[in-house]
């Protein structure tokens, strides 16, 4: 399924907001995605990118997530799960929608890249998610916030994960995806191991098409909307500040830089942007890790749900219920949660008639069980 199908989907339930009045690249659309967050929100016309959509907000709701997959939102963790260890190779196509206008001398300024806080270093497009290559482990496709440098460069914030590997091992050519469909966006958030394709996972979760770049180099989303070709260069430029997913500033990094050489596109683009520290965020960063504790803690117990609490930002706090069996199941379900997501600052396990999408019920539990 593209993106336009599950698009209309939303439409034909009433589940997008539409913005048909000219909106601002610099601060606007981003105030108004977070007041209508998690709510999927589509504007019609960008002040500064004339000729483009934009869309926000279109994972920021689990119920929407599963939605997008076919499956309820109890299954979605299953879900996510059985697509990581039974990752399928898409269908390979010619003449992709995303390829529909060519751009060969590109100019990143008049992409509606968003400036989302008075801080910020530059203006920044969030959705973009970066495919690259290797020859011994294949393809790796990951979410790298990239700011606006000029019209033909980009820095990105590449952490010590595959990418920044695949780098070092001599892999130059990127291509970076906008305008996704969710099993591709969240398929794309999934930190698993080397060799194992995120756009295997992303076609697991549901039919993806895949077509070669303009240079055959790189497989891309055939239905994507938009699509940066370039490389990764050895200079470094200033990254940041900018908001992370606790909703405060992250410092200013040295970072690579990559050079835009090409850019495709349908003839009407959907251009996205993911709200920073917004439900969306939190969403895409915390589903894969839950996916994780969820296979780690089943090693050890009987797992009913994984929850990375909002109030935890979906990342730093995490809420397990269980079908206990033993007075020890409990500690090892702990040890278990911290060994598979190191980032955890606090772990509650909870009996399984706990429902862990009603934090009053988590609280109440905590109350009165411990």
């Amino acid at each position: 399924m593209s993106l336009r199908a599950f698009l209309d989907e939303l439409e034909e339930s009433g589940d997008i907001f539409h913005v048909k009045k000219p909106v601002s690249t610099k601060f606007e659309i981003a105030a108004i995605m977070k007041k209508l967050d998690p709510r999927p929100v589509l504007f019609h016309e960008v002040k500064e990118a004339p000729g483009f959509k934009l869309l926000g907000n279109l994972c920021a709701d689990r119920r929407v997530i599963a939605r997008s997959l076919g499956t309820s939102e109890k299954d979605l963790l299953r879900r996510l799960l059985e697509a990581i260890e039974n990752p399928r190779r898409g269908e390979v196509v010619e003449d992709p929608p995303c390829q529909e206008v060519v751009i060969d001398d590109p100019d990143l300024r008049k992409l509606p890249l968003l400036v989302f806080g008075e801080r910020d270093g530059g203006p920044y497009l969030t959705a973009g998610i970066v495919v690259a290559y290797d020859r011994e482990y294949g393809f790796n496709a990951s979410y790298h916030r990239l700011m606006l440098l000029d019209e033909k460069r980009l820095v990105a914030r590449i952490l010590p994960r595959h990418l920044d590997e695949f780098i070092k091992r001599g892999a130059r050519k990127i291509a970076i995806t906008i305008g996704n469909h969710p099993a591709f966006m969240l398929a794309s958030a999934v930190s698993w191991k080397m060799g194992i394709s995120e756009l295997d996972i992303a076609n697991a979760l549901t039919p993806i098409r895949y077509a070669k770049t303009i240079d055959g180099d790189l497989l891309i989303p055939a239905d994507c909307e938009v699509v940066l070709e370039g490389r990764v260069t050895d200079e470094l430029a200033d990254e940041g500040p900018f908001i992370d997913v606790t909703g405060t500033y992250d410092i200013v990094r040295k970072q690579r830089v990559i050079e835009v050489e090409r850019i495709t596109m349908r003839r009407d683009p959907i251009f996205q942007q993911i709200l920073p520290a917004g439900s969306e965020h939190r969403l895409l960063m915390g589903l894969p890790r839950e996916a994780v504790i969820y296979m780690e803690v089943s090693k050890v117990c009987e797992v009913v749900d994984v929850r990375l609490t909002p109030g935890g930002c979906n990342w730093l706090h995490c809420a397990i219920s269980i079908r206990k069996r033993s007075d020890d199941d409990p500690r090892r379900v702990i040890e278990a949660a911290f060994k598979a997501h190191r980032s955890l600052k606090h772990v509650i396990v909870v009996d399984e008639d706990v429902d862990l999408s009603n934090p009053v019920e988590v609280e109440w539990a905590i109350a009165t069980r411990s």
